[in-house]
């Protein structure tokens, strides 16, 4: 956990919070001072109090101190059982939180903590669990399969956590959860912790927790405070390039890129590769050792951007990002909270950026009432706006930079000899223009990709003299074209009230079609309907096998929606 959390001034510090020696002298060890808002509000109420709580809190705020600390000061050491299981989304999150609680757990002895998750070897995490485990942290899937092989038992468990319940749904891991909670005793303390409170948290609440205190550091449904919200109002054709744009005016950029698809992710992250950025693509086709190295990349700073999909970046605990940017707009308003929260954390400014096209207007007002915050029009960056920042930044660097005159002492001579004929202006200038040309080559005569209102209320977009030589009449695609794919749009006659979600079409898809690799699309999940988007090569493939398609005995009507 990061010590930065720490740094903002509150009434209350953690000495006391009437935490015990063992658990102060590894706070103290970990240079924690004074707590964060949730906390403050959770330590002191778990130390004291038995009642299930619900806490509302963004990624990033200090959870897994929140219900870590009082939790560890409360466990019987000496019972060889599992005493505290606690639930998240992701692998990434679960061997955060379980390297937290040993953080925290330093000085306590005999406290055995295991964190179980898939793709791993199963075999090794069985092993761990007979010799016994305290504290089990894991995801729901590998989780519930540990159960149902009687390897790993939760019927003395004391305390049950939640983490990122709202990201644990929208994954579709209901079921998962469900399964697990009905295994768990009825006399315990259940701690729910969630960005977003939708419906289905509420369910859970209502069926699982008896009276559940509720505590928040921050307001339902809503985005983080630190968080700017910016649009950039563009034609899709020209996605790519405001990507571009934005991060060249960014020169110290650190962020996460949000696609759509798996293709999509890698399409983008291989052209930012192919132009000579530090980018990479994080999706669901890399193998858990890719996705670690790469991970790591991003982590130690060596990538700036990272492009992933919303299931591949779940759980990801990255601090100090300056960007979220969404290449697409997402369906879910709740989706776009998760990717904007991932920015703007430990008291630290973020900006969270849309790319938009001309139709989506409507579609950003809905995120914007979601959020409670209003998204700021910026213009995409000019040619001559990003030489001008690229070129201070270059200066910025040239003063900054540590010379090792011992080192470069023995090589002067020789560059004084090399360079003694020019001057000292024409000298600067060659320097500058050996990092500099590329910017200035590539943005000769670029063009002005903005799109504007006019007073009729149409859109149009302002180009310059070099693109209105480009040829009129073009062939336009009739198709939805994204990430190297063209996409057929699918109505299906079951929505939420059926049970159905994004999770569930994505398995009918596949378990429906013999070839299991089919590229899906869009999916929007309505109360009473739903769509879907798949390749549209396998527009046939999909009507005939969902023709006489059933799901929980209801029969699914499907049809192309157009």
């Amino acid at each position: 956990m990061c010590p930065h959390f720490f740094r903002h001034i509150y009434m209350i510090s953690f000495k006391e919070m009437g935490l015990s020696p063992a658990i102060q002298q590894a706070v103290d060890h970990l240079g924690f001072e004074t707590p964060t808002p949730i906390q403050e509000k959770a330590i002191p109420y778990l130390l004291q109090n038995q009642n299930d709580m619900i806490a509302l809190a963004q990624t990033g705020t200090g959870k897994t101190a929140a219900f870590g600390l009082p939790v560890i000061q409360q466990i019987d050491t000496s019972k060889h059982h599992t005493q505290v299981l606690i639930l998240s989304p992701t692998r990434e999150l679960a061997l955060q939180i379980a390297s937290d609680l040993v953080n925290f757990s330093k000085f306590t002895e005999r406290l055995n903590i295991v964190v179980v998750y898939g793709g791993a070897d199963i075999k090794k995490q069985i092993n761990q669990l007979e010799r016994g485990a305290s504290i089990v942290v894991g995801t729901p899937g590998r989780t519930l399969d540990l159960i149902k092989r009687g390897k790993l038992k939760i019927n003395q468990i004391k305390w049950l956590v939640l983490d990122e319940a709202d990201e644990m749904l929208s994954m579709g891991f209901k079921d998962d959860l469900d399964a697990i909670l009905e295994s768990t005793p009825s006399e315990k303390q259940t701690m729910l912790f969630s960005a977003t409170m939708p419906r289905e948290i509420i369910s859970i609440a209502n069926r699982y927790m008896t009276n559940p205190f509720e505590i928040s550091a921050g307001k339902k449904n809503t985005g983080a405070e630190n968080v700017e919200h910016h649009y950039f109002l563009i034609h899709a054709k020209d996605r790519y390039l405001a990507l571009k744009r934005i991060a060249d005016i960014n020169p110290n950029i650190y962020g996460i890129i949000f696609c759509r698809t798996r293709a999509e992710t890698k399409e983008v992250a291989d052209k930012l590769m192919q132009d000579g950025y530090n980018a990479d693509a994080l999706h669901g086709d890399l193998s858990q050792a890719q996705r670690d190295h790469v991970m790591a990349r991003f982590r130690n700073k060596h990538l700036q951007m990272l492009v992933a999909t919303d299931v591949a970046a779940r759980g990801l605990d990255v601090n100090d990002l300056t960007h979220v940017i969404n290449y697409n707009l997402p369906d879910d308003p709740e989706v776009y909270i998760h990717r904007s929260g991932r920015t703007g954390r430990a008291g630290k400014k973020g900006i969270s950026i849309v790319l938009i096209h001309l139709r989506e207007k409507g579609k950003l007002r809905q995120v914007e009432k979601k959020v409670n915050k209003s998204f700021i029009l910026k213009p995409v960056p000019t040619g001559t706006e990003i030489c001008q920042k690229q070129l201070f930044n270059l200066v910025d660097k040239f003063e900054k930079i540590e010379v090792n005159d011992s080192e470069i002492e023995q090589f002067m001579p020789v560059i004084y000899k090399k360079l003694e004929w020019i001057d000292r202006d024409d000298l600067i200038k060659r320097f500058v223009s050996v990092e500099f040309n590329r910017f200035l080559q590539y943005y000769q005569n670029a063009s002005d990709i903005n799109v504007v209102e006019n007073h009729a209320g149409e859109r149009e977009p302002r180009i310059n003299e070099r693109s209105k030589r480009t040829k009129k009449g073009s062939n336009k695609t009739s198709g939805r074209k994204r990430g190297g794919y063209e996409f057929s749009r699918f109505f299906v006659s079951l929505g939420k009230k059926n049970g159905i979600n994004k999770r569930k079409i994505i398995d009918l898809v596949n378990q429906h079609l013999s070839e299991r690799s089919v590229e899906i699309g869009e999916i929007e999940v309505l109360k009473n309907f739903s769509f879907f988007e798949v390749d549209q090569r396998y527009e046939k493939q999909v009507l005939n096998a969902f023709s006489r398609a059933t799901f929980n005995g209801q029969r699914m009507e499907i049809d192309l929606a157009h």
